[in-house]
């Protein structure tokens, strides 16, 4: 093994270190996860929810897990494209806040998404976690039409080595963020997976959204 290999390996393992385990991350959005905490809610058409038959189907589907591609090695994100909602943002690192919450990008700009760092890179073996603003005091913002994604759409994440890892959506689902099923949403399934979250749900000018909108995707391609 060459010096440059090894550098390589013994940084991808302090990359791996500094990953929070997702019981620790389940935890926090158990006890009440307010992911996109300036969400305003107050427009005369709220953001659109997850229809029943879009819920991810718990029986494995063979012929799309044996075709996946395999896992790609670490990379940061660049941009995220969900064509079929016309969402194409910049991605900036996100990570746990000081208060333990899974951080936000800045609400004054409605077309930025976060990728938790926290996690895998989208395209690498577990399950890589996008988040995104609802709305603003201003209006939508970039994942305002998540709710509204069906199985078979498309989320593009181009990365920062120049391959895009492309999911497809299996599922989607609004979670009551005082009952959010952490260990189901995030939890490994030894492939690579990717989850968009923003909020969803009820609204109440005195508790903002009550739930958050997961979308439940698998890797299907690289380009």
């Amino acid at each position: 093994m060459s010096a440059s290999e090894l550098s390589e390996l013994i940084e991808e393992e302090e990359r791996r270190k500094k990953r929070a385990p997702w019981g620790v991350i389940a935890l926090v959005l158990l006890t009440g996860l307010a992911l996109i905490r300036n969400g305003s809610g107050e427009f005369d058409v709220g953001p659109p929810q997850p229809a029943s038959a879009a819920a991810p189907d718990s029986r494995a589907t063979p012929g799309v897990v044996a075709a996946a591609p395999a896992p790609l090695a670490f990379s940061a994100v660049d941009r995220v494209r969900i064509p079929v909602i016309q969402v194409d943002a910049p991605v900036m690192p996100v990570g746990l806040d000081t208060d333990g919450w899974i951080g936000a990008p800045p609400p004054d700009d409605p077309n930025l998404a976060g990728w938790f760092t926290g996690a895998v890179s989208p395209g690498e073996k577990g399950t890589a976690v996008i988040v995104g603003h609802v709305d603003n005091t201003k209006g939508p913002a970039v994942f305002y039409g998540l709710g509204a994604l069906r199985k078979g759409n498309r989320v593009e994440v181009l990365r920062k080595d120049g391959k895009t890892a492309v999911f497809e959506v299996y599922g989607v689902e609004v979670f009551e963020k005082s009952n959010f099923p952490g260990d189901r949403v995030y939890g490994s399934k030894g492939t690579p997976e990717l989850r968009v979250i923003t909020c969803g749900g009820g609204f109440s000018k005195q508790n903002g959204y009550d739930g958050n909108v997961v979308v439940f995707a698998r890797l299907v391609a690289v380009t």
